[in-house]
């Protein structure tokens, strides 16, 4: 069964960094969705759905190069 992970994630400011994050995130198994919001100068949400575990999740967000806070 699929599950959906939230992270608040610091350091998104444009589309550029929403790819870079989305494609580090499909790369992992068995994830089925990603999904960036970017806030302008706040704390963006990204949602990954399917069967990953959280931490694995954070730490390819944390691999491009932005930061984790939740």
């Amino acid at each position: 069964f699929d599950r959906t992970i939230e992270l608040g994630v610091t350091g998104l400011t444009c589309g550029h960094c929403a790819k870079s994050v989305t494609q580090a995130l499909q790369a992992l198994p068995q994830v089925d969705d990603v999904q960036v919001d970017l806030a302008a100068g706040g704390v963006s949400t990204v949602t990954v759905t399917g069967v990953v575990p959280p931490e694995m999740v954070r730490r390819a967000i944390e691999a491009t190069g932005y930061t984790v806070l939740s």
